[in-house]
């Protein structure tokens, strides 16, 4: 199946993609985020306010082990994270259902850039202070019964839509 080593995929080519977690309380969502960046080989995940930290049990749970793969570092705030990643080039776009968003199907991602995404708490979603520090906004159209997705399964989709656009080649 040609997987990497967790040695092989520090030193391989990453998607220029970070991924912000703004108070997410789950242990099992956080697990599964990482367990999907490194499926797609995404730069790293900031964890941030409330998300706790690996090591734990129940994080390792959904990631398997992708906690030791993909990077990973910890702030205070989201709203510290988008600083840090616009001083270092990122453009920051909040994942959320706001006007103006960008309908993730539009989006297309510019090779020469490296992005951030911002995913949000499971009830709230991401701070409105986060949201008016970020570049712009992604939504993901849905089209049932329900206004929201689960944050790990959102952070998939959102992820892949990158991968598919500047990893995935073939």
């Amino acid at each position: 199946m040609q997987r990497l080593t967790v040695e092989e995929y520090q030193t391989s080519e990453k998607l220029p993609l970070v991924v912000v977690l703004d108070d997410v309380r789950s242990m099992y969502n956080i697990g599964s985020v990482f367990r999907t960046a490194d499926s797609f080989r995404v730069e790293a995940v900031c964890l941030c306010g409330i998300c706790q930290t690996p090591p734990s049990t129940e994080i390792h749970k959904t990631a398997l082990g992708a906690e030791e793969s993909v990077s990973w570092k910890y702030f205070q705030t989201a709203l510290e994270a988008v600083s840090e990643l616009k001083k270092e080039g990122y453009e920051v776009l909040s994942v959320e259902q706001v006007e103006h968003s960008t309908k993730l199907q539009h989006f297309v991602a510019n090779p020469e850039k490296k992005y951030a995404i911002v995913m949000g708490n499971e009830v709230k979603g991401v701070k409105q202070e986060v949201v008016d520090a970020s570049d712009g906004c992604l939504e993901i159209p849905q089209l049932g019964t329900k206004h929201s997705m689960n944050v790990s399964v959102t952070a998939g989709i959102v992820m892949y839509k990158f991968a598919e656009q500047l990893l995935l080649k073939e």
